[in-house]
Parts: C-alpha cells; sequence; structure tokens
C-alpha cells in the first residue's frame, strides 16, 4: 500500500502516495481527480522495480491550494512536477504518466525541462506540440460562437461553476464521470445552449458502471468536500497565460521515449472531433512514440475503465525503456 508523504516542490507543498523502491515514476491525475485515480496502476509498477509517487495535482487533496488563479497555470505546475523529482529522484530524473489534465502537465514537463525526464506517458490527451493560439480561441470558434455550450467556457465564470459542483459533490462527480465514460449511451453529454449551466441535462445513472465503486466513489467525495473546486477549476482559467509561456519551447520536440493510450470513445483523446488519428499527429511533435494503443470501448476515464489493459501496456512500455 502506499504511504502519504508531504513533498516540498518548491513554490508549493504536494502530497504524494508513494510506493516501492527504484527509479522513480511519476503519476499526474486530472479533473476532477486526485492521486486515487492511479490506485490500481501504483501498486503493480511499484512491484515492477519502481518507486511511484501518485500526486495531488496543487489545488486537489491534500496538496497546497493557493487561491489565485494565476497560481495555476501551466508554468506552475510544471514546476511543481519538477520539484517533486528533485525532491523524490536521487540523479535528479524520472518518468512521467500523466491523465486528462495531468497528461498535458507531464508533457510539458518534458517539454521544458527535458534533461530531468527519461520518458513520458500520456492517456486521454494526445501532445500537439506548441499551441499556435489559446485553446480559448478554438473553443470561441467552435462551439460559443455558434450559441453551443462548452463546458470549458462555463468553467470560465469565476463563482457559478465551483457553487454548483460544491452543492451536491457526489452528484456532480457521479454525472460528470458517468457523461464521457465508455458506458455512457451516445448523447449522454448534452448538447446545450451556451449560457447553460454544467449540470443541466446531465445524467445520474443508476446503477454507476461497475468500474467505479460506491466506496472508491466515497474517497472521491470526502476529497472534494474537503478541497472544494476553485483551484481545480482555475486550471480552465490559464489558457493564455499557458499559451504565452510556451511560445519559448516553439519548434522543440519531445525526443524522450514516449507512450500515448486512449479510449475510442473519448472526446478528448481526438481534441473534440479536431484530431481525425492523434497518433499521426503526436509523431509530428515526438520523435520517439513508442506505440500508440486506442481502446476499443474505452472513455474518458481510461485507467479506472480498463486498469489490467492499462497496466499490461504500461508495464510493456516500461520494460522496453
Amino acid at each position: 500500500m502506499p504511504e502519504f508523504r508531504t513533498v516540498d516542490a518548491g513554490q508549493v507543498k504536494i502530497r504524494a502516495a508513494i510506493e516501492g523502491e527504484g527509479p522513480l515514476v511519476v503519476m499526474v491525475h486530472g479533473f476532477p481527480e486526485s492521486w486515487w485515480s492511479w490506485r490500481d496502476q501504483i501498486g503493480p509498477i511499484a512491484q515492477a522495480g519502481y518507486k511511484v509517487a501518485a500526486i495531488d495535482v496543487r489545488g486537489y487533496g491534500g496538496s497546497d491550494k493557493p487561491h489565485s488563479i494565476e497560481a495555476y497555470d501551466m508554468e506552475a505546475l510544471t514546476g511543481d512536477v519538477a520539484g517533486v523529482i528533485d525532491a523524490l529522484s536521487p540523479d535528479g530524473r524520472a518518468i512521467l504518466i500523466g491523465h486528462d489534465w495531468g497528461a498535458p502537465i507531464v508533457w510539458n514537463t518534458a517539454l521544458s525541462r527535458p534533461e530531468k525526464i527519461r520518458a513520458v506517458a500520456g492517456l486521454s490527451v494526445p501532445f500537439t506540440g506548441v499551441p499556435q493560439r489559446p485553446f480559448t480561441e478554438i473553443f470561441k470558434e467552435a462551439f460559443t460562437d455558434k450559441g453551443i455550450f462548452f463546458y470549458q467556457a462555463w468553467f470560465q465564470n469565476v463563482g457559478p461553476p465551483e457553487a454548483e459542483a460544491e452543492a451536491d459533490v457526489r452528484g456532480f462527480l457521479r454525472k460528470f464521470y458517468y457523461g464521457i465514460c465508455g458506458d455512457a449511451p451516445a448523447g449522454t453529454w448534452p448538447m446545450k445552449k451556451h449560457g447553460a449551466s454544467l449540470l443541466e441535462g446531465m445524467v445520474d445513472p443508476d446503477p454507476f458502471p461497475a468500474w467505479l465503486t460506491d466506496d472508491e466513489l466515497d474517497y472521491y467525495v470526502s476529497e472534494f468536500e474537503g478541497s472544494g473546486f476553485r483551484g481545480p477549476i482555475s486550471r480552465y482559467r490559464n489558457h493564455e497565460r499557458d499559451f504565452a509561456w510556451l511560445q519559448q519551447f516553439n519548434g522543440r520536440k519531445l525526443e524522450m521515449p514516449t507512450l500515448l493510450i486512449g479510449g475510442d470513445r473519448d472526446p478528448a483523446f481526438n481534441g473534440f472531433g479536431r484530431i481525425p488519428d492523434p497518433g499521426v499527429l503526436m509523431r509530428a511533435f515526438a520523435t520517439d512514440l513508442r506505440d500508440v494503443h486506442v481502446l476499443p470501448g474505452c472513455g474518458h476515464w481510461t485507467q479506472q475503465e480498463r486498469p489490467e489493459e492499462v497496466n499490461r501496456l504500461l508495464l510493456d512500455w516500461l520494460k522496453g525503456l
């Protein structure tokens, strides 16, 4: 079983669930999750001879929760990962694995600090290079200018998204997790007008799919009832800052070994319909992409929906490094 350790990452203190001994593997979760999203991966990877540190991203769980929106930009979050590496790795290097927002965090940690990263794997979100424009411009053009709801546009409002999520944490998580999982029928994520709130029209399934038990959901609920959602949602409010910071790396590619895993029912994997083939696109920006695995019928919560399959793919990749 992992043990919690509070790690001084420089700017903030980060809680990490740590197990095993050997080369360091840092796991970075997405929204709205925690270190707990890696509960099925920590043990098997530790047993394969690695020191695994599954972190709570700043704003989540047991990690520090700065109040300012700017504290959740990509520069800060990649700095946290680098700080964890410095604290936990004797040689100052690590293997990174990220899911959802954790994938861009680990991709960009590797892009900005390649000397620290032995290899990097992303679940759900491919690496698409340094952005050519802020993502806010992309979703405005694709959705909000056409009067169509997009959840990241809703998250730009400071206050109402947090209030909606915190009014019923369990209900929010159940609806959000279900809406983009592989078990949800097509159309479960509702099409609605710009100006709606996130939860309008969302489905609370009965029963919830077997990949997340009531006990496992209870842990998430307890974490978010304690931490709130301001920090997690503020990640979405930094697209312009992220764009500006990343421009200094324009033209740089990932040269270390990489791996991409995603589900064919995950809207984030194909960039909400913008990316016909994530693997083909990523190969333009990652020179040593070892494998691309697309899991049939899998939705957004890759390692939770398909733990055994993801473990096998990760362990095979690690053995080949």
